[in-house]
This record gives structure tokens, sequence and C-alpha cells, in this order.
């Protein structure tokens, strides 16, 4: 049966996976269950400690969900004919309200369509990267201890350290970083039935309704004289904070 599938589903304290935390990038537990224990979690009938969200982005929909695959597309016609490729991945995200997407960008063309539920996105474009602020941090994962129940970070030696962004930007600190001040930010939500093209290389973060349920179709981007921009923008940016 379905319900005894067995499926990835990202863990944390708080919602936030692959997120900034100190001077760590911290990524999720990853934990193997039933798909009708994740609803459980879901539905809250049973107890669990930590915000639970099927978020694993390595098309999930074809590698953990092929069952699916008769109710959803594989691709968008009309995406695949204006890129003249079928997406690279197709993701499957269910999960509780207080999961986030913490700010960052990718370097596809996104079509976000949510089947239950809610999305809203905070976008920015990549004409700002002046004003969105990257560090470097080590990377690190959660991890709960089972017989305490409490959390910690365990840091990942040996691995090289990740860029990301330290603002957010629904509580912008704008005292340590002014610059983001100057940023054109764009809040959209996207309710069930309704789609979003979310272009390749902007910059997102995202909030959810609880038991949201959404697909997400990634297409390769073009690496064109919009991608040339984007990383002559971005060399800049780097030279400037180094002076």
């Amino acid at each position: 049966m379905f319900s005894d599938k067995e499926l990835s589903v990202a863990v944390t304290p708080n919602g936030y996976a692959d997120a900034v935390l100190g001077n760590n990038f911290v990524m999720p537990e990853e934990r193997k269950m039933a798909f009708s224990h994740f609803l459980d979690i879901i539905d809250k009938k049973v107890e669990a400690n930590g915000v639970f969200y099927i978020q694993k982005q390595n098309s999930n929909l074809t590698e953990e969900f092929p069952e699916l695959l008769g109710d959803v597309d594989a691709d968008i016609g009309w995406a695949t004919e204006a890129f003249g490729k079928r997406p690279d991945a197709v993701n499957f995200w269910m999960g509780e309200e207080q999961a986030i997407s913490s700010l960052h960008k990718d370097p596809y063309e996104n079509l976000y369509y949510v089947i239950s539920g809610s999305k809203t996105f905070t976008l920015i474009p990549p004409t700002d990267r002046p004003f969105i602020p990257y560090k470097n941090y080590q990377p690190a994962e959660y991890h709960e201890d089972s017989a305490t129940g409490k959390w910690e970070v365990v840091t990942k030696h040996g691995l090289d350290q990740v860029p990301w962004i330290p603002v957010d930007p629904l509580n912008p600190d704008v005292e340590r970083f002014p610059q983001y001040a100057d940023a054109n930010v764009v809040t959209v939500t996207v309710n069930a039935g309704e789609m979003l093209y979310l272009p390749s290389l902007w910059f997102h973060h995202v909030m959810q309704s609880h038991g949201c349920i959404a697909v997400n179709y990634w297409y390769d981007m073009d690496y064109d004289m919009k991608y040339c921009y984007y990383e002559l923008l971005n060399s800049l940016t780097q030279t400037l904070e180094e002076l």
C-alpha cells in the first residue's frame, strides 16, 4: 500500500533546513519513515519532536513517488517547448507550516505548482546581488539524541565551506547588513491550483500553509548573457566587499 511506502523526510528543531545558524550552514536530519507515519505527524495524531518536511530535491517525485505520475505530469508541456528541454528534476513537497526555506537562489528555471494549501514567496531579482550579503559557513547537520530528545548541531569536518545568505527577509538586520535595505523585495502567495514561474538566479525565501502539497519542475538554465551578467555583478560585488 502507498501508505506503507518508505520515504525521505527532513527533520529540524526549528523548521529551517539548509540555513545559517551561527557560524554553520546547517542541513536537516534525514529520516526514513512510512508515509502513513509522516501523515500522522502532520495531522498531530502522534507526538514528534521537531518540524517534518518532505523536501528532498533529487527529483523525489520520480524517484520516491512514481505511483503519483499518473496524477501529476512528468513535465510542463509549454515550458518544455519554450526551454527546449525536459526538466532535470521534479520534486514533491509536503510539510508543516513551520518549515521554511531560507533565502537562496537556484541555477534552474523553476515552475512551482501548488496542489493544496498555499506557498508564500519572498522574491528579489538577481540584479540586486550587490544588496544581498553572502558569507562562507562550515557545513553541519542537525541531530536529535534519541535518548534525551535534545537537538545538537554536528559539524561536518572535511567539507568545503558553503556560501550562503545570512539575512532573514522576514526580519532583516539592516544594522548588520545595511545594503539589504536597498533590495527590491516582492512577496507573492501561490494558492492551490496556481503556478509560479520563478526564473533562474532569482533569490527566494519560501513559507507555506500547514500540510501544503506542491510539485516543482526544475529546468536547467541556459548559461547565456543573463548568467554572464550575473557573474560580472557577483564578481564586482565581491571585489568591493574585499576593499
